[in-house]
């Protein structure tokens, strides 16, 4: 992890006041690193934090329960909202690949907390849109190869 990485993790704090998940925050600044530097400066910083702002409302908007976390059908709702209608099942398993670590004393509530939610927003965006790429006749299915397939997935930030 280089000092950027401490530094905009330091920077991101949840708003239970844990830290952001290393991942995300990954995550965050390859999509701000406009000028693939592999740091993040004072634009590229200044973006981020609105786009995490933004996020912040969003968060709001969705945990409906103000638990600080979000539930699977705040999780539903959301992603609905966001025009990705996922089967039960994709949305069980997103639930489940982005809920918080055991929730004890302090540490985030069950659910999906602020920084998991736009990792998982994000990615379901990242995906789709990439599905979308190779669906050129747009019916829902794609016939490709592996390596295709791994070029695709692999190419997401």
């Amino acid at each position: 992890m280089n000092t950027d990485s401490v530094f905009v993790e330091r920077a991101l704090i949840n708003g239970d006041w844990t830290p952001f998940d290393l991942d995300t925050v990954k995550m965050l600044m390859t999509i701000f690193d406009v000028d693939r530097s592999g740091t993040i400066g004072f634009n590229e910083f200044a973006g981020l934090w609105k786009y995490i702002k933004d996020w912040q409302n969003v968060f709001k908007h969705f945990d409906r329960d103000r638990s600080g976390s979000i539930d699977g059908g705040e999780l539903r709702e959301a992603l609905a909202q966001f025009g990705y209608n996922l089967s039960p099942q994709l949305l069980e398993l997103l639930q489940k690949k982005y809920a918080n670590q055991a929730a004890t004393g302090r540490g985030p509530a069950p659910g999906i907390s602020f920084d998991r939610f736009v990792r998982a927003c994000v990615v379901v965006k990242q995906l789709s849109e990439s599905f979308q790429k190779l669906d050129s006749d747009r019916d829902g299915w794609i016939q490709i190869n592996y390596d295709q397939f791994m070029q695709t997935v692999l190419s997401l930030p």
